[in-house]
Protein backbone atom coordinates (compact mmCIF):
# COMPACT_ATOMS: atom_id res chain seq x y z
CA UNK A 1 0.00 0.00 0.00
CA UNK A 2 2.67 2.65 0.72
CA UNK A 3 4.89 2.17 -2.29
CA UNK A 4 2.03 2.45 -4.33
CA UNK A 5 0.91 5.49 -2.23
CA UNK A 6 3.84 7.21 -2.78
CA UNK A 7 3.92 6.26 -6.30
CA UNK A 8 0.81 7.89 -6.93
CA UNK A 9 1.50 11.45 -5.26
CA UNK A 10 5.00 11.63 -6.98
CA UNK A 11 2.72 11.51 -10.38
CA UNK A 12 0.60 14.55 -9.40
CA UNK A 13 2.62 17.61 -11.79
CA UNK A 14 3.45 20.90 -10.48
CA UNK A 15 1.21 22.69 -12.69
CA UNK A 16 -1.83 20.81 -11.62
CA UNK A 17 -1.15 21.32 -7.80
CA UNK A 18 -1.02 25.66 -8.56
CA UNK A 19 -4.20 25.24 -9.99
CA UNK A 20 -5.95 24.00 -6.44
CA UNK A 21 -4.38 27.31 -4.90
CA UNK A 22 -7.28 29.31 -3.65
CA UNK A 23 -9.22 30.02 -0.89
CA UNK A 24 -13.12 29.31 -0.38
CA UNK A 25 -15.68 29.61 2.45
CA UNK A 26 -18.24 27.59 3.38
CA UNK A 27 -21.69 28.31 5.62
CA UNK A 28 -22.35 25.60 8.33
CA UNK A 29 -26.22 24.83 8.21
CA UNK A 30 -27.97 22.49 10.03
CA UNK A 31 -28.75 19.13 8.17
CA UNK A 32 -31.77 19.36 6.11
CA UNK A 33 -31.36 23.19 5.73
CA UNK A 34 -32.52 25.02 2.93
CA UNK A 35 -29.02 25.91 0.89
CA UNK A 36 -30.67 29.22 1.45
CA UNK A 37 -30.82 29.23 5.66
CA UNK A 38 -29.03 31.04 7.56
CA UNK A 39 -26.00 29.68 8.17
CA UNK A 40 -24.70 29.24 11.95
CA UNK A 41 -21.33 29.32 11.55
CA UNK A 42 -18.44 29.19 8.51
CA UNK A 43 -15.72 26.84 7.03
CA UNK A 44 -12.77 28.99 5.20
CA UNK A 45 -10.18 27.02 3.74
CA UNK A 46 -6.67 28.76 1.79
CA UNK A 47 -3.87 26.89 0.02
CA UNK A 48 -1.20 29.54 -1.63
CA UNK A 49 2.73 29.36 -1.94
CA UNK A 50 4.86 30.17 1.37
CA UNK A 51 8.20 29.99 2.46
CA UNK A 52 9.51 27.54 5.63
CA UNK A 53 12.65 27.06 6.92
CA UNK A 54 13.39 24.66 9.89
CA UNK A 55 16.17 26.30 12.07
CA UNK A 56 19.56 25.56 10.53
CA UNK A 57 18.15 24.68 7.29
CA UNK A 58 17.80 26.93 4.19
CA UNK A 59 14.60 28.03 3.31
CA UNK A 60 12.23 25.97 0.97
CA UNK A 61 9.11 27.16 -1.28
CA UNK A 62 6.06 25.05 0.17
CA UNK A 63 2.47 24.85 0.37
CA UNK A 64 0.66 26.32 3.10
CA UNK A 65 -2.48 24.98 3.84
CA UNK A 66 -4.88 26.65 6.21
CA UNK A 67 -8.41 26.30 7.19
CA UNK A 68 -11.01 27.35 10.23
CA UNK A 69 -13.96 26.34 11.65
CA UNK A 70 -16.70 28.31 13.32
CA UNK A 71 -20.12 26.66 14.70
CA UNK A 72 -21.53 24.37 17.10
CA UNK A 73 -21.62 20.59 17.89
CA UNK A 74 -23.88 18.76 19.75
CA UNK A 75 -25.20 22.37 20.62
CA UNK A 76 -21.77 23.40 22.31
CA UNK A 77 -20.22 26.71 20.45
CA UNK A 78 -17.12 25.59 18.97
CA UNK A 79 -14.04 25.82 16.77
CA UNK A 80 -11.02 24.24 15.21
CA UNK A 81 -7.69 25.47 13.18
CA UNK A 82 -5.57 23.63 10.76
CA UNK A 83 -2.06 24.80 9.62
CA UNK A 84 -0.17 22.47 7.51
CA UNK A 85 2.97 23.34 5.47
CA UNK A 86 3.23 20.69 2.77
CA UNK A 87 5.73 20.35 -0.21
CA UNK A 88 4.62 19.65 -3.80
CA UNK A 89 4.67 15.80 -4.00
CA UNK A 90 2.27 16.73 -0.85
CA UNK A 91 4.55 15.48 1.60
CA UNK A 92 3.86 17.43 5.11
CA UNK A 93 6.73 19.19 6.79
CA UNK A 94 4.84 20.38 10.10
CA UNK A 95 1.25 20.46 10.60
CA UNK A 96 -0.86 21.95 13.67
CA UNK A 97 -4.36 21.33 14.43
CA UNK A 98 -6.20 22.86 17.34
CA UNK A 99 -9.98 22.19 18.52
CA UNK A 100 -11.88 24.09 21.18
CA UNK A 101 -15.25 23.20 22.72
CA UNK A 102 -16.77 25.81 24.64
CA UNK A 103 -17.83 24.35 27.97
CA UNK A 104 -18.97 26.09 30.83
CA UNK A 105 -17.62 26.23 32.97
CA UNK A 106 -14.63 24.17 31.52
CA UNK A 107 -13.51 25.11 28.40
CA UNK A 108 -11.57 22.20 26.63
CA UNK A 109 -8.64 23.04 24.03
CA UNK A 110 -6.94 19.90 22.14
CA UNK A 111 -4.02 20.48 19.93
CA UNK A 112 -2.23 18.11 18.05
CA UNK A 113 1.26 19.12 16.63
CA UNK A 114 3.61 17.17 14.21
CA UNK A 115 6.88 17.87 12.36
CA UNK A 116 8.95 15.83 10.24
CA UNK A 117 12.39 15.52 10.31
CA UNK A 118 14.95 13.29 9.26
CA UNK A 119 14.12 10.35 11.48
CA UNK A 120 10.60 10.40 10.65
CA UNK A 121 8.00 12.14 12.45
CA UNK A 122 7.49 13.42 16.31
CA UNK A 123 3.76 14.08 17.52
CA UNK A 124 2.80 16.14 20.23
CA UNK A 125 -0.76 16.13 21.32
CA UNK A 126 -1.65 19.08 24.50
CA UNK A 127 -5.26 19.03 26.35
CA UNK A 128 -6.42 21.88 28.12
CA UNK A 129 -9.13 21.64 30.69
CA UNK A 130 -10.00 24.99 32.32
CA UNK A 131 -7.54 26.27 34.60
CA UNK A 132 -5.90 22.78 35.06
CA UNK A 133 -2.06 21.61 33.95
CA UNK A 134 -1.69 20.95 30.33
CA UNK A 135 -1.86 17.39 29.25
CA UNK A 136 1.13 16.61 26.89
CA UNK A 137 1.89 13.73 25.24
CA UNK A 138 4.69 12.74 22.56
CA UNK A 139 5.95 10.26 20.31
CA UNK A 140 7.96 9.55 17.50
CA UNK A 141 6.91 7.44 14.23
CA UNK A 142 10.12 6.26 12.09
CA UNK A 143 10.41 7.32 8.53
CA UNK A 144 10.24 3.52 7.79
CA UNK A 145 6.19 3.18 8.73
CA UNK A 146 5.89 6.88 6.87
CA UNK A 147 6.38 6.35 3.61
CA UNK A 148 3.10 7.49 1.18
CA UNK A 149 1.91 9.06 4.16
CA UNK A 150 -1.40 11.56 3.85
CA UNK A 151 -1.93 13.82 6.62
CA UNK A 152 -5.39 16.63 6.83
CA UNK A 153 -3.54 19.43 5.16
CA UNK A 154 -2.11 17.53 2.13
CA UNK A 155 -5.36 15.58 1.99
CA UNK A 156 -7.13 18.78 1.01
CA UNK A 157 -4.93 19.49 -1.46
CA UNK A 158 -5.53 15.84 -2.79
CA UNK A 159 -8.95 16.15 -2.72
CA UNK A 160 -8.87 19.27 -5.42
CA UNK A 161 -6.32 17.41 -7.88
CA UNK A 162 -8.64 14.48 -7.68
CA UNK A 163 -11.90 16.94 -7.87
CA UNK A 164 -9.97 18.99 -11.16
CA UNK A 165 -9.88 15.91 -12.89
CA UNK A 166 -13.34 14.18 -12.43
CA UNK A 167 -11.65 10.45 -12.57
CA UNK A 168 -9.96 8.56 -9.61
CA UNK A 169 -8.46 4.71 -9.40
CA UNK A 170 -10.26 2.09 -7.66
CA UNK A 171 -8.93 1.65 -4.16
CA UNK A 172 -7.08 5.10 -3.55
CA UNK A 173 -5.71 4.37 -0.07
CA UNK A 174 -2.88 6.32 1.96
CA UNK A 175 -0.99 5.38 5.82
CA UNK A 176 -2.20 8.50 7.71
CA UNK A 177 -2.52 9.94 11.08
CA UNK A 178 -5.94 10.22 12.80
CA UNK A 179 -6.98 13.36 15.03
CA UNK A 180 -5.43 11.32 18.17
CA UNK A 181 -1.92 11.02 16.66
CA UNK A 182 -2.49 7.61 15.70
CA UNK A 183 -1.52 5.57 12.78
CA UNK A 184 -4.13 4.67 9.92
CA UNK A 185 -4.85 4.40 6.91
CA UNK A 186 -7.48 6.85 4.44
CA UNK A 187 -9.10 5.51 1.64
CA UNK A 188 -10.49 7.41 -1.49
CA UNK A 189 -13.72 6.78 -3.34
CA UNK A 190 -15.71 8.51 -6.58
CA UNK A 191 -19.21 8.31 -5.83
CA UNK A 192 -19.46 10.01 -9.52
CA UNK A 193 -21.38 12.84 -11.22
CA UNK A 194 -24.38 14.29 -8.90
CA UNK A 195 -26.46 17.77 -8.82
CA UNK A 196 -26.58 19.53 -5.66
CA UNK A 197 -28.25 22.82 -4.92
CA UNK A 198 -26.00 25.87 -4.58
CA UNK A 199 -28.05 29.08 -3.01
CA UNK A 200 -31.22 29.14 -5.99
CA UNK A 201 -29.31 27.63 -8.19
CA UNK A 202 -28.48 23.78 -9.46
CA UNK A 203 -25.46 22.30 -10.83
CA UNK A 204 -23.56 19.07 -11.26
CA UNK A 205 -20.96 18.21 -8.94
CA UNK A 206 -18.16 15.20 -8.42
CA UNK A 207 -18.71 13.90 -5.12
CA UNK A 208 -15.37 11.77 -3.53
CA UNK A 209 -15.90 9.78 -0.28
CA UNK A 210 -13.26 9.68 2.37
CA UNK A 211 -12.61 7.43 5.03
CA UNK A 212 -10.32 7.51 8.09
CA UNK A 213 -9.79 3.73 9.66
CA UNK A 214 -8.42 3.30 12.76
CA UNK A 215 -6.89 0.16 14.23
CA UNK A 216 -10.25 -0.56 15.59
CA UNK A 217 -12.09 -0.90 12.85
CA UNK A 218 -14.29 2.40 13.36
CA UNK A 219 -14.13 4.86 10.28
CA UNK A 220 -14.90 8.37 9.95
CA UNK A 221 -16.50 9.16 6.76
CA UNK A 222 -16.82 12.27 4.18
CA UNK A 223 -18.45 13.28 1.39
CA UNK A 224 -17.22 16.41 -0.95
CA UNK A 225 -18.95 17.52 -3.73
CA UNK A 226 -16.87 19.59 -6.02
CA UNK A 227 -17.43 21.64 -9.02
CA UNK A 228 -15.57 21.53 -12.01
CA UNK A 229 -13.29 24.04 -11.11
CA UNK A 230 -12.67 22.48 -7.89
CA UNK A 231 -14.24 24.40 -5.52
CA UNK A 232 -16.13 22.68 -2.82
CA UNK A 233 -19.74 22.89 -3.18
CA UNK A 234 -20.66 20.48 0.12
CA UNK A 235 -18.80 19.25 2.53
CA UNK A 236 -20.48 16.52 5.17
CA UNK A 237 -19.57 14.26 7.62
CA UNK A 238 -21.43 11.40 7.78
CA UNK A 239 -23.57 11.14 11.03
CA UNK A 240 -22.75 14.93 12.12
CA UNK A 241 -25.85 16.87 12.52
CA UNK A 242 -24.21 19.68 10.77
CA UNK A 243 -23.01 20.27 7.09
CA UNK A 244 -20.95 23.31 4.85
CA UNK A 245 -22.32 24.19 2.20
CA UNK A 246 -21.55 26.91 -0.84
CA UNK A 247 -24.03 29.86 -0.77
CA UNK A 248 -21.88 32.18 -3.20
CA UNK A 249 -23.46 31.67 -6.83
CA UNK A 250 -20.37 33.65 -8.05
CA UNK A 251 -18.40 30.90 -7.92
CA UNK A 252 -20.45 29.03 -10.48
CA UNK A 253 -19.69 31.43 -13.17
CA UNK A 254 -16.13 30.00 -13.44
CA UNK A 255 -16.95 26.21 -12.79
CA UNK A 256 -18.43 26.64 -16.53
CA UNK A 257 -21.87 25.56 -15.73
CA UNK A 258 -23.93 28.04 -14.42
CA UNK A 259 -24.08 32.19 -14.82
CA UNK A 260 -26.54 33.85 -11.96
CA UNK A 261 -28.16 36.81 -12.49
CA UNK A 262 -28.06 38.99 -8.92
CA UNK A 263 -31.78 40.09 -8.54
CA UNK A 264 -30.41 43.35 -6.86
CA UNK A 265 -26.52 45.17 -6.84
CA UNK A 266 -23.86 44.61 -4.82
CA UNK A 267 -23.33 46.87 -1.87
CA UNK A 268 -20.11 48.66 -1.53
CA UNK A 269 -17.69 48.11 1.53
CA UNK A 270 -14.92 49.72 2.59
CA UNK A 271 -12.02 47.36 3.42
CA UNK A 272 -10.59 49.44 6.38
CA UNK A 273 -13.49 49.87 8.05
CA UNK A 274 -14.45 46.01 8.33
CA UNK A 275 -12.43 44.40 11.13
CA UNK A 276 -12.48 41.36 9.01
CA UNK A 277 -11.48 42.08 6.06
CA UNK A 278 -9.03 44.15 7.38
CA UNK A 279 -7.23 41.23 9.07
CA UNK A 280 -7.54 39.03 5.76
CA UNK A 281 -5.95 42.05 3.98
CA UNK A 282 -2.96 42.63 6.43
CA UNK A 283 -2.44 38.83 6.68
CA UNK A 284 -2.22 38.45 3.24
CA UNK A 285 0.23 41.40 2.75
CA UNK A 286 2.54 40.04 5.43
CA UNK A 287 2.37 36.69 3.58
CA UNK A 288 3.50 38.02 0.52
CA UNK A 289 6.20 40.07 1.89
CA UNK A 290 7.84 36.70 3.66
CA UNK A 291 7.29 34.89 0.67
CA UNK A 292 8.71 37.60 -1.94
CA UNK A 293 11.84 38.35 0.38
CA UNK A 294 12.61 34.68 0.79
CA UNK A 295 12.75 34.31 -3.37
CA UNK A 296 14.71 37.41 -3.19
CA UNK A 297 16.65 35.33 -0.79
CA UNK A 298 16.73 32.25 -2.86
CA UNK A 299 18.01 34.12 -6.00
CA UNK A 300 20.47 37.32 -5.35
CA UNK A 301 20.85 37.51 -9.04
CA UNK A 302 17.63 39.30 -9.62
CA UNK A 303 19.10 41.89 -7.49
CA UNK A 304 22.03 42.13 -9.71
CA UNK A 305 20.26 41.90 -13.14
CA UNK A 306 17.71 44.95 -12.11
CA UNK A 307 20.48 46.60 -10.99
CA UNK A 308 22.35 46.24 -14.70
CA UNK A 309 19.28 47.35 -16.44
CA UNK A 310 18.50 50.68 -14.21
CA UNK A 311 22.12 51.92 -14.86
CA UNK A 312 22.26 50.82 -18.40
CA UNK A 313 18.65 52.62 -18.52
CA UNK A 314 20.07 55.75 -16.74
CA UNK A 315 23.41 56.24 -18.70
CA UNK A 316 22.31 55.84 -22.37
CA UNK A 317 18.02 57.41 -21.49
CA UNK A 318 17.06 55.93 -24.44
CA UNK A 319 13.81 57.91 -25.99
CA UNK A 320 11.80 54.63 -26.12
CA UNK A 321 12.18 52.93 -22.43
CA UNK A 322 10.41 49.87 -23.27
CA UNK A 323 11.89 48.65 -26.71
CA UNK A 324 15.20 49.38 -24.93
CA UNK A 325 14.15 47.45 -22.25
CA UNK A 326 12.95 44.56 -24.85
CA UNK A 327 16.35 44.13 -26.49
CA UNK A 328 17.84 44.50 -22.79
CA UNK A 329 16.50 41.36 -21.52
CA UNK A 330 16.67 39.67 -25.58
CA UNK A 331 20.45 39.76 -24.36
CA UNK A 332 20.67 38.58 -21.12
CA UNK A 333 22.82 36.05 -20.03
CA UNK A 334 21.95 33.30 -18.15
CA UNK A 335 21.45 32.96 -14.88
CA UNK A 336 24.52 33.09 -12.62
CA UNK A 337 26.58 34.78 -15.10
CA UNK A 338 28.13 38.06 -14.08
CA UNK A 339 26.52 41.24 -15.39
CA UNK A 340 27.83 45.08 -15.51
CA UNK A 341 27.33 45.16 -11.69
CA UNK A 342 30.23 42.55 -10.97
CA UNK A 343 33.22 43.88 -13.88
CA UNK A 344 31.67 41.98 -16.76
CA UNK A 345 30.54 43.69 -19.93
CA UNK A 346 27.26 44.60 -20.12
CA UNK A 347 25.16 42.92 -23.56
CA UNK A 348 23.69 46.36 -24.41
CA UNK A 349 23.23 48.17 -27.90
CA UNK A 350 25.69 51.05 -28.66
CA UNK A 351 25.59 53.97 -26.65
CA UNK A 352 23.58 57.03 -28.48
CA UNK A 353 25.70 60.17 -29.49
CA UNK A 354 26.60 62.29 -25.92
CA UNK A 355 26.62 59.45 -23.83
CA UNK A 356 29.25 57.43 -22.23
CA UNK A 357 29.10 53.71 -23.00
CA UNK A 358 27.25 51.54 -20.52
CA UNK A 359 30.39 50.22 -19.07
CA UNK A 360 32.58 53.03 -18.83
CA UNK A 361 33.83 54.16 -15.25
Amino acid sequence: MADAAADFLSLIGLKELEWCLFAETLAVVAVGASPRDKAEGQWWMAAQWAPYQREGEPMQSCVLVQTRFRGKRDGVPASSTLKAYVTWQLETLEQEEQECLELRPHPTEKTTHIVSHEHGMTVTKTLQEGEAEPQCQSFHYSRAKLRGLLLEGASLLLLRVLARRQTMPPDLVFPAINTEGDLSTCSYSALGIQRQAVGSAETEVFVIERAVHTSTGASTVWHSSFLPNGHLARLMQIGSPVLMLLQDESILINSGRFEPQLPFPKEPRDWEEDIQLCSCFLDRKEELQLSHAAYLQQHPEVRALLSDFLRALLLQQPQDPISFAAEFFAYQRPIGTPFASTGATSPLPNSPPGHPPADSK
